[in-house]
């Protein structure tokens, strides 16, 4: 496991690209450590991250690492709220405050099973970095709401699409199309990121077929290191893993079910 260095860095943003209706923040990063496909870092900006008549600074939000490209780190940003806003405004040679990589990341399928990846809205991030690691064996899957949402496909390659309105794609969920993969290929592994009805989907699924599953689970975050109990979901044993040191990939054996407030923005 990748681990963040002590303190957060001030980096450059290299630039930002369009995804549709997303956002592709790409920093200057050369000094980090490779993370780990999975993992997340904690994002501000340097300049005017605060809200309110006296500036109140947000707190740092917390973002999959989606890529790493050279020297640069990517992160997929949609404009949910002030936080995200705000990053999805900077531009080239503005700053933004990391601390990162953060978390526990995704581990590579077991002998002779294949990856299926299956990701949902903003929850495709995570799903960039490890088809990168996984290289052209992992099957893609990927669910939107809409065409527009659906751009953010171009993040990973030769991927199925599914959106809710039938605007690009598959018209229905894409646990649809998750279904009919592992019915051709029950030997798969799944790994998944995405809003948490579409997570507890795929552990249901996973769990009724006996497949092996691993969820990227997004709950809100204030520190990203366990000290404020704010991502913590319950465990299917009793007590509580934190999203932020015991995950954010977490086994799907691990749930009996997904906490409605532990998944990406739809």
């Amino acid at each position: 496991m990748s681990e963040a260095p002590f303190s957060r860095r001030l980096l450059s943003v290299a630039g930002m690209d369009e995804l549709g209706a997303y956002r592709l923040l790409r920093v200057a990063d050369p000094d980090t450590p490779e993370p780990d496909p999975g993992q997340f870092a904690m994002l501000a900006a340097a300049e005017r991250w605060g809200g309110g008549y006296d500036e109140r600074p947000y707190l740092p939000r917390a973002f999959s690492i989606a890529r790493r490209s050279g020297a640069e780190s990517h992160f997929l940003l949609e404009d949910l709220g002030p936080g995200s806003r705000r990053l999805s405004e900077l531009r080239a040679g503005e700053q933004v405050w990391v601390l990162g990589p953060l978390g526990r990341g995704f581990s590579p399928p077991p002998h002779g099973r294949r990856a299926i990846l299956a990701g949902g809205g903003a929850g495709i991030a995570p799903l960039a970095i490890l088809q990168d690691t996984l290289g052209g064996e992992a099957s893609v899957l990927l669910g939107f709401r809409d065409a527009a949402h659906a751009a953010g496909a171009r993040l990973l390659r030769d991927a199925w699409v599914a959106t809710d309105d039938g605007s690009a794609g598959h018209r229905g969920p894409v646990t649809d199309l998750l279904a009919h993969e592992l019915e051709r290929d029950p030997m798969a592994s799944v790994y998944a990121c995405g809003p948490a009805p579409m997570l507890e989907a795929v552990r249901a699924m996973a769990a009724a077929l006996e497949v092996p599953a691993q969820l990227a689970l997004e709950a809100p975050m204030a520190c990203g290191f366990g000290a404020c109990f704010g991502c913590a979901v319950a465990a299917r044993r009793g007590g509580y893993l934190r999203v932020c040191i015991d995950g954010p990939v977490i086994d799907a054996a691990a749930l009996d079910a997904v906490d409605p407030h532990a998944g990406a923005p739809a």
